[in-house]
């Protein structure tokens, strides 16, 4: 979920909205969506950005004095972006892909990792 401050208040989005918000930029363009094979080589592009982040942040590799500061929730915020632009070109709905995935994810992998309650019970 995002939340944004507007006005003293505090708005929360769920899936559905930010895919609208993200709709909503993209079409005052004349150009739309990009074609999916563009927008797969975008989407590398950024997390390929991601991995550069967290090898500077967490790996061996230093950063150049003269790049610029970019975080990882930043580069995150763009694979997240173009994920949704990609999701709507393709008339996808996020939230049903996330709830059909994460049903996968209970089926498959519900013994498949020890549990924490399970230390507490040793």
């Amino acid at each position: 979920m995002s939340w944004r401050k507007t006005g003293g208040k505090i708005l929360e989005k769920n899936l559905t909205d930010l895919q609208k918000e993200v709709d909503d930029y993209i079409q005052q363009f004349k150009v739309g969506y990009f074609e999916p094979l563009a927008q797969m080589a975008r989407l590398t592009e950024e997390v390929g950005e991601l991995a550069r982040e967290i090898n500077h942040y967490y790996g061996p590799k230093q950063k150049k004095a003269s790049e610029p500061a970019k975080t990882v929730a930043e580069e995150l915020g763009d694979v997240f972006i173009v994920t949704m632009m990609m999701a709507n070109s393709l008339d996808i709905d996020l939230t049903t892909a996330f709830n059909e995935n994460m049903t996968k994810f209970y089926n498959r992998d519900a013994k498949r990792f020890e549990r924490k309650e399970d230390e507490d019970e040793n």
